[in-house]
């Protein structure tokens, strides 16, 4: 038993209410996750004390907001093992990041024939930009075939990627099965053909170490929001030479050297892809919540969340009429599932009666779900400041439910 979760569970404010009269119990980090005090109080104290635009202004307030700026910059590099500081590009998100990526990098590379392979458990965010390129281009679009369990079988990542492919994108951790993909393996798998490989890191970066460079990946998106951060922050990781070589897809203020009436230079990396006033709070709580990640440890993170996920997987196989999705193992932070001829929207309506918080619907993974031969699921997910009592909760709940509707039907 971890207890991690009973730890650190007074640090949110916002876990500490009751919802329909009871307490509340938050299982939708998946989706995005509660902030500690500690993220709240360093956005706060940003607005109240060093409020200014940044790079611009010599004045101390000035100075102070690009310190604050820059030193996120920092912890992210730290962070992630990136080499250099310059290969960290803020932006909203990582729906942004990968849009980034795909126009910037993408649309200059491919061209007709070419391939760009993905996996079908992709998130929209993964798909839809790689579908614009391949129309804008003539590339095709490739997939690496799912294991019925939902996983990926690295024999068929080396069927898929040939040496027409020219840009592998698959995310590191799934956010409908919890599985965490070989993405080491298939960027190594991609790089004996010369392609590049970007991981959607949304879903693994709140939960395990990330090291790039280990990972040998070109590129790593990933999102503030799920990981104690504020919303609207994210970061692109991309190796120095390929950054260096793309283009910038957002032209204006503060991403300029010199501007003429009919020519104007681009700063150098990572400023030239910021146009515009940057996302100071945004990057200041992103800052402040990687120091109280790093505080606790994001191994002893993973080993929390891994252990809540194996525990509700086996608490949840015991309800009658209820399917789970994904495999029993090589699981992290959630679970996803269905109950016997119950909406997933409705299931998710009647335990919120009791005050727990579960997502229901497509999860933006429309192609998975047709897979799966449903409309949509149910998804309970889990982080560092849940307990085994949250999940036994969440089972009590969902037998209600049961009973309920086996007596309404």
């Amino acid at each position: 038993m971890s207890s991690l979760g009973a730890e650190i569970r007074d640090q949110f404010p916002i876990l500490q209410q009751e919802v329909n009269g009871h307490p509340l119990v938050y299982l939708d980090s998946g989706a995005s996750s509660q902030k500690p005090r500690s993220v709240i109080e360093a956005i706060k104290h940003y607005y109240e004390w060093d409020h200014s635009n940044v790079h611009r202004g010599v004045h101390t307030l000035g100075s102070r907001a690009t310190d604050a700026y820059e030193g996120a910059r920092d912890k992210v590099a730290a962070f992630l093992n990136a080499r250099h500081r310059e290969e960290i590009v803020f932006t909203r998100g990582t729906t942004t990041a990968i849009n980034l990526v795909a126009s910037g990098y993408a649309r200059s590379v491919c061209g007709e024939g070419d391939e760009i392979v993905l996996t079908p458990m992709e998130h929209h965010s993964n798909l839809i930009p790689w579908q614009q390129v391949a129309k804008a281009t003539g590339a095709t679009l490739k997939y690496i075939p799912l294991q019925p369990n939902g996983t990926i079988d690295l024999a068929d990542a080396e069927k898929t990627i040939t040496d027409k492919t020219k840009i592998v994108a698959v995310m590191y951790v799934s956010n409908v099965l919890g599985v965490t993909n070989p993405v080491k393996d298939i960027a190594a798998i991609a790089h004996r053909h010369g392609a590049v490989m970007l991981v959607d890191g949304a879903q693994s970066t709140p939960h395990m170490k990330v090291d790039v460079q280990q990972l040998d990946c070109d590129f790593y998106a990933f999102s503030g929001h799920k990981m104690c951060g504020p919303t609207g922050i994210g970061a692109l990781y991309g190796k120095k030479e390929l950054l260096e070589n793309m283009e910038p897809i957002e032209f204006g203020g503060e991403m300029i050297d010199r501007v003429d009436l009919y020519e104007s230079t681009f700063k150098e990396l990572p400023y030239k892809f910021e146009g515009g006033t940057p996302i100071i709070a945004g990057a200041v709580g992103l800052g402040a919540a990687i120091d109280f990640l790093t505080d606790i440890g994001m191994d002893r993170i993973h080993e929390h969340d891994t252990h809540l996920a194996k525990y509700a997987y086996e608490r949840l196989s015991q309800i009658h009429g209820l399917t789970l999705y994904g495999p029993r193992d090589n699981r992290t932070g959630l679970v996803t599932f269905n109950l016997k001829d119950v909406h997933a929207h409705d299931v998710a309506t009647v335990i919120d009666q009791e005050g727990i918080a579960i997502r229901a619907g497509h999860h933006c993974c429309q192609p998975l779900m047709r897979w799966f031969n449903v409309n949509a699921t149910a998804r309970a997910s889990f982080y560092l400041y849940n307990t085994e009592d949250d999940i036994d909760r969440l089972v009590e709940a969902l037998k209600h439910t049961e009973d309920f509707f086996n007596s309404i039907g």
